[in-house]
């Protein structure tokens, strides 16, 4: 039994990476060319990312449950800040989130065939090896939210590769936040590590539950309030976890 559930998880893989390279180059003008022409069309081409992670999702019977939407406050710029825990998180959390914004996004995602080239666009890339190239990217996602585009930022910075539900958090979003007074939207993704662990092409179908908790004002906040705010936003994150967690047992 050991063996043919080998041998139909290596088909699967094989099929899910088929989809992915398929479906991006299937949609990439749409995934590409809106970028090139500024903020006016760029709507455009997070409609597509739209479209490329349903088409995704259905395809690899990897299917998103999605809670909280109604946080969503139409018309507002949020900071959204994010668990990390798998590729998968991706598809789940562009179909969640209303309208377009920006993520930040490690430089070595521009690596990846066809991706590369929508992550060049669609993201705000950062090397994280460089301090130079960490402020430049919190400048340029500061100008961003202030022109009414949201942005995204996973909190702990990188996947989490550890058995603990969430790394301590980086103070990246929470000092935009504060120097913008815009309002953080913390989401969580359970479910997707299990499916496609971080730093494996292995994985398996199944359901991934993305949790969106009510907003946290900023307005007054000062650089003093930096790390309750950061304290205030993990406490939030670990508690829909360990809720969601719990429901799942039960």
């Amino acid at each position: 039994m050991k063996i043919i559930r080998s041998i139909l998880l290596g088909l699967y893989a094989f099929w899910v990476f088929l989809v992915f390279t398929s479906s991006m180059l299937f949609f990439l003008p749409g995934l590409v060319l809106p970028f090139l022409f500024g903020r006016k069309v760029s709507w455009i081409g997070y409609s597509f990312l739209w479209i490329w992670s349903w088409v995704f999702s259905m395809l690899t019977f990897i299917r998103y449950d999605f809670y909280g939407q109604e946080n969503f406050r139409k018309g507002q710029a949020y900071i959204y800040v994010s668990n990390h825990t798998s590729f998968l998180d991706l598809p789940g959390i562009r179909m969640i989130i209303p309208g377009e914004f920006r993520p930040l996004a490690k430089k070595e995602l521009l690596k990846i065939p066809v991706f590369g080239w929508i992550a060049r666009g669609a993201t705000v890339i950062v090397d994280r090896s460089s301090g130079e190239s960490r402020k430049r990217s919190m400048d340029k996602l500061k100008r961003i939210l202030l022109d009414g585009v949201s942005i995204l930022l996973f909190a702990e910075g990188t996947q989490n590769r550890t058995k603990e539900l969430l790394q301590p958090f980086k103070e990246g979003a929470f000092r935009i936040a504060i120097d913008t007074q815009q309002p953080i939207l913390p989401m969580v993704v359970v479910g997707a590590g299990p499916l496609m662990p971080p730093g494996t092409i292995r994985m398996k179908p199944g359901r991934i539950r993305i949790y969106v908790a009510p907003e946290i004002k900023t307005e007054g906040l000062t650089s003093n309030d930096l790390p309750a705010l950061r304290q205030q936003t993990f406490d939030v994150m670990k508690a829909m976890i360990e809720r969601s967690l719990a429901e799942k047992k039960s």
